[in-house]
């Protein structure tokens, strides 16, 4: 099972908490902070917040405000359980880079010496409205740093209505049914929105890296972020699944957006899925997070646990697109 929280949870290890003047901070400037989130909350845009704030690996700021569940009127703690969503991919990004060190996979290798469903892509030809999708091979294949850096030519369906976009939707790619690796065939099974490596487009690549840290390792995604990430760093509270004696915990927004009414949907963590999404599966508290933030500024360590080199990190944190531009179409 590839859930990190259990029935008896582990204690999440707190930071060190210091006063705001302590780490260079102004108390009132930071006391500011807590007031606009808490018109926020009165102003019914937001159901709750819990704010941490830290610096120099000192705590100066850790508070809950609002409602953890608006329906229930529950409030919030600072120990509630949140879905981090995107937030789960600088983790998968760190497993990536640890396999990296190891030697099991060098950034320059294409992504289709380890999983081969992305040999040959396509790359979808532009038209004018109402015109059939065309096809055409792309000018070289992705490779893992690709990935990485969001310009293996993939996209999410909600990024624009290009016809890519339609056929992501359309195939529900986003669907959390498939395993990573039945969504890794569903996805490049698809064409691409661009060459590899010609544009920078937010997209579904942190999901593939999932599935490749699966068969690098020959573990579930899940095993390998608790076994190899999320335990040593002490963060006991973050997992891809909530189990049921802490559902109490689990931080809802508001039944609709207060923005436009619409719906809101959110994934389903207290079950576990059969996909365990790289890209945006992972639900968090905020002090489990902050210790991941901690270890990163730390260049690689947290409380004597080493798991990157401070080199790793340091490139991991540089600019690697340089003049790759933005994908002028995303939002088309």
């Amino acid at each position: 099972m590839d859930t990190v929280v259990t029935e008896t949870p582990a204690v999440t290890p707190p930071l060190p908490v210091a006063l705001p003047a302590e780490v260079g901070f102004c108390a009132q400037r930071t006391a500011r902070l807590l007031a606009v989130l808490q018109s926020e909350v009165d102003d019914k845009r937001l159901p709750g917040a819990v704010v941490l704030v830290a610096r120099r690996g000192k705590v100066a700021l850790f508070e809950s405000l609002g409602e953890q569940n608006p329906a229930t009127g529950a409030p919030m703690a600072t120990d509630s359980i949140f879905r981090i969503y995107s937030m789960t991919k600088p983790i998968v990004s760190v497993a990536i880079m640890m396999l990296m060190e190891q030697g099991r996979v060098l950034l320059s290798d294409p992504v289709a010496r380890h999983l081969p469903e992305f040999a040959a892509q396509q790359v979808a030809v532009p038209g004018g409205a109402g015109q059939p999708l065309t096809l055409r091979p792309s000018t070289r294949d992705a490779t893992v740093q690709d990935l990485l850096r969001h310009t293996a030519g993939l996209s999410y369906e909600f990024m624009g209505s290009l016809p890519v976009h339609s056929a992501y939707a359309q195939a529900r790619i986003g669907s959390r049914l498939r395993s990573n690796a039945e969504f890794s065939t569903a996805l490049a099974a698809l064409p691409l929105l661009a060459d590899p490596g010609s544009v920078w487009e937010y997209s579904r690549a942190t999901d593939v890296l999932g599935r490749l840290v699966e068969v690098l390792s020959g573990q579930t995604l899940g095993a390998f972020l608790q076994e190899k990430i999320l335990s040593p760093l002490g963060m006991h509270e973050t997992a891809f699944s909530v189990p049921a004696a802490q559902h109490g915990r689990i931080a809802e927004p508001f039944a609709h957006d207060p923005d436009g009414g619409v719906p809101m949907a959110m994934i389903d963590i207290r079950s576990e899925a059969a996909m365990a999404s790289g890209g945006g599966g992972l639900a968090s508290t905020a002090m489990d997070y902050a210790r991941f933030l901690q270890f990163m500024l730390n260049r690689g360590e947290l409380d004597g646990v080493r798991l990157l080199a401070p080199h790793t990190v340091d490139f991991m944190t540089a600019d690697h697109l340089g003049d790759i531009p933005v994908n002028p179409v995303g939002a088309a």
